[in-house]
């Protein structure tokens, strides 16, 4: 069994009790993918390292990183509570979800620094209170590859026509322009708008989010279309996902603080898609 006293930056995926004073704690660690660590005393008040492994915090984490069985955590440093979405039930709801989604997308200890990045730039966006919606669409469109899908979105794969409307067909594995609609019956039957944007959040920079704001019909349409997406490929059915369907039945009782102003309106968005 290798290990290594080391440290490395990570974000906490989930915590549980263990015993009476300890915690099994998995941390998505930027330079050794996923991973169980042992703390030891970790629900005395007294402990330091208690507030870094709360849900939704990023901290230097420093330990024993065992390539098998359980690792250990002595201390850490550089704590970042991402506040608004540990304080908020709405933004955390999507939070929580998006690290459900890293945890089953890839094996324990697989190095993806990438990944790690996306992930944080999501919560970091969320956290400043962007679209979480919006966020979480694109999280799931890039997050396919790391299940094994390379869908062509880019443009029709039949002829190659990146204008107009399109559909997505699981026969051709990607969308297919209006002109080759026929070709498949079974084809998702999905609103254009829908497609028009899932095309676009499948290559968009989550730097790009800011400029973005759909109205509710568009954002249920996406929604619709990614649940049968991940029906038909994915197959995993998460509590977290579950919880937001029916978080949409109350949520009109509390409020989601107010998002910073957007630069394109979303008749300027969905007036394209149209074309």
């Amino acid at each position: 069994m290798k290990s290594s006293s080391s440290e490395s930056k990570g974000l906490i995926l989930f915590a549980r009790n263990h015993r009476e004073k300890d915690k099994l704690v998995k941390i998505f660690t930027e330079k050794h993918g996923k991973m169980m660590f042992f703390v030891k005393n970790a629900n005395r008040p007294n402990n330091s390292i208690t507030t870094a492994i709360l849900p939704f915090t990023e901290a230097v984490f420093v330990g024993e990183f065992r390539e098998e069985g359980l690792s250990f955590l002595n201390d850490s440093k550089e704590v970042n509570g991402f506040q608004r979405i540990q304080q908020d039930i709405f933004i955390s709801a999507y939070a929580t979800y998006i690290l459900n989604l890293v945890d089953v997308a890839i094996e324990d200890l697989v190095y993806d620094p990438a990944l790690y990045g996306f992930t944080r730039q999501a919560l970091t966006y969320l956290n400043e209170g962007l679209d979480p919606e919006i966020i979480t669409n694109i999280f799931e469109l890039q997050l396919l590859t790391r299940f094994g899908f390379a869908f062509q979105w880019k443009q029709c794969a039949v002829c190659g026509q990146t204008q107009g409307k399109f559909d997505f067909s699981s026969q051709y594995s990607g969308v297919l322009c209006e002109g080759h609609w026929q070709l498949d019956e079974r084809r998702y039957h999905a609103k254009p708008r829908a497609i028009h944007f899932m095309r676009l959040f499948s290559s968009i920079s989550l730097d790009q989010i800011k400029s973005i704001e759909l109205k509710d019909e568009t954002k249920e349409d996406i929604r619709k279309t990614i649940d049968l997406l991940y029906d038909e490929f994915v197959g995993v059915h998460l509590k977290s996902k579950k919880f937001i369907d029916e978080m949409k039945d109350w949520e009109t009782t509390m409020r989601i603080p107010k998002r910073e102003p957007k630069i394109e309106t979303a008749t300027d968005l969905e007036e394209e898609a149209d074309k």
